[in-house]
């Protein structure tokens, strides 16, 4: 019985809103008739002919007021929807209609998934989110010491943030402990100095730890934060790699042995892997480039499974500046696969290898007359790719946008990463010749492919819509962050904007002209309930005057 009267209930309520729904023009004109015949015991006309007096004896200041007023709350309105529009992206009248009126207007859709579907669709789509915003280890990040702190020390502006730097702090206890340190003393105080926010805290306890015993990770915070030059740095990595290599060894013999020994054998091969990873990138700055690509591919060939690393994209910045094209396309072949995780790095220089094929010959006139060539065509197919895969990175290749500092982290697609790809391949776009203008004359050709990019992608899934929100943190407040697609600006913002100032227009005249915003009132409204008039008066001619009385005897 009692599921009988829900069953019921559920179904008198979806009749009540159809009705609503669909059914609202009639129920508006069934109110009117109800109204007019009702307007002799309701005094309507009584009522309107008082309310018109006493309007008329209201004096212009009245007016002024009320147009102030309105002007000053739409203002109020319009300033705080523009301020959540610049914090959220979204209006706060729309977002308040969409999340709570349209329920109870019946906008609800009847198809709705059931409890345990609709979880599920809430789990996957939160998982979607989290690795839409996954923040990824940039694998060109500078030196704080000799990098980072010099630009601080010449311009007096941090370059990273404080959400980066907690990132790369806990990076670093991941990578660099394990559960056995408090077993061995230096590794103890190391372990504490990762979690130090401090700089100086964290060098002095690196050196407090160099006393106890030579330690590698001890080296490596000292060449990364004290080391003021690359030389310096370079001269620290060498000593953390004598260390590393012993610790190495000798927990390779042991891993074996049990699971405690397994992690610190997995914890001194991200040690050493590091280690020779930045000891490469040492010999690159310093121009000794061709050992560092030895060293970059000694190390792919040794530990082939660390791709957490991302060594490949240290590998094709270092051989673009050999200008060996040929083992970078090599290397692409490998990695630009379409089971692997993406980049800036791989789709721009993929698009840079074809491009570098017909940019010296190309001209926007010639090929407007004759059409493209199939190898121009592909090289404007790679452009097109490599920009839906980001779309913020040409504005920095054609300098169009000031770059900054890369921060040690980057969001894929994001602003974060085409700052990241840019700051070190600007060079080998403007090497190649005619590449740059190749670039300039195509890339946007790729938003009129792909009108709707939060909605549907063309080769890849739709651009994720947390982009902005993360790159914010991951950039200084100092840089503009790029922002795709822009944001259209609300349609109550447009309308608060109109309103106050429409009502201000109103108070200024009123208060300047009265009695000619007077006559202007009053013609206004009469024109306005012309119509109305029109259709009482027609009304009143079809049905009788007594028919009020008529009904009340039957």
């Amino acid at each position: 019985m009692a599921e009988a009267g829900t069953g019921f209930l559920e179904q008198l309520k979806s009749c009540i809103l159809w009705s609503w729904t669909y059914l609202w023009t009639l129920w508006f004109f069934v109110m009117l008739f109800l109204v007019y015949i009702l307007r002799v015991p309701l005094k309507i006309n009584d009522n309107l002919t008082t309310v018109s007096m006493f309007l008329n004896t209201l004096t212009p200041k009245f007016y002024v007021a009320l147009t102030g007023t309105s002007s000053l709350i739409s203002g109020l309105i319009l300033i705080f929807e523009w301020w959540y529009f610049r914090k959220y992206g979204t209006s706060f009248i729309e977002q308040v209609s969409v999340s709570h009126l349209r329920p109870l207007l019946g906008g609800v859709d009847n198809s709705a998934p059931s409890a345990a579907n609709a979880a599920n669709g809430e789990a996957d789509s939160s998982r979607q989110s989290v690795s839409e915003c996954k923040v990824w280890r940039n694998p060109l990040n500078l030196f704080r010491g000799a990098e980072y702190n010099r630009y601080t020390w010449v311009t007096g502006r941090e370059p990273l943030t404080y959400y980066d730097m907690n990132l790369s702090a806990q990076d670093h206890q991941t990578f660099f402990t394990c559960d056995t340190d408090h077993l061995r003393p230096a590794d103890a105080i190391m372990q504490k100095a990762w979690r130090e926010r401090n700089p100086q805290a964290r060098i002095s306890a690196a050196h407090e730890a160099l006393e106890l015993n030579e330690c590698a990770t001890a080296y490596i915070l000292l060449a990364e934060e004290e080391a003021t030059t690359i030389v310096e740095a370079e001269k620290l990595f060498k000593q953390a790699l004598k260390a590393g290599e012993g610790c190495y060894r000798r927990s390779q013999q042991l891993q074996h042995h049990g699971a405690q020994y397994e992690a610190q054998h997995r914890r001194d091969t991200n040690v050493l892997v590091y280690i020779k990873r930045r000891l490469a990138m040492c010999a690159r700055k310093l121009g000794r480039t061709r050992e560092a690509v030895k060293m970059m591919r000694d190390l792919m060939k040794e530990f082939p499974l660390l791709s957490m690393f991302n060594i490949h994209e240290n590998l094709l910045e270092a051989l673009l500046e050999l200008q060996a094209y040929a083992d970078v396309q090599a290397v692409l072949a490998k990695y630009d696969d379409i089971s692997l995780p993406k980049s800036a790095t791989i789709c721009y220089t993929a698009a840079l290898l074809k491009a570098r094929a017909v940019s010296d010959k190309f001209s926007p006139e010639a090929a407007s007359r004759r059409g493209l060539s199939t190898a121009e065509m592909n090289a404007v197919e790679a452009i097109h790719r490599a920009v839906e895969f980001n779309p913020h990175v040409p504005k920095y290749l054609l300098e169009m946008k000031s770059l900054i500092l890369p921060p040690e982290h980057i969001l894929k697609r994001g602003d974060s990463e085409a700052i990241a790809y840019a700051f070190f391949h600007l060079q080998h776009w403007k090497r190649v010749e005619g590449a740059l203008n190749l670039l300039h004359c195509t890339w946007e050709g790729t938003f009129r492919m792909i009108p709707y990019p939060l909605e549907k992608g063309h080769l890849f899934y739709p651009y994720p819509i947390c982009t902005e929100t993360a790159d914010r943190e991951l950039l200084p407040s100092f840089h503009e962050v790029s922002v795709y697609p822009k944001k259209e600006l609300p349609f109550f913002i447009l309308f608060t904007a109109g309103l106050c100032s429409f009502t201000a227009m109103l108070a200024l005249l009123t208060h300047q002209f009265p009695e000619l915003m007077g006559v202007f009132a009053k013609a206004f409204l009469s024109t306005l309930f012309a119509p109305l008039n029109f259709v009482m008066e027609k009304v009143e001619s079809i049905l009788p005057s007594s028919l009020w009385h008529q009904l009340t005897r039957i």
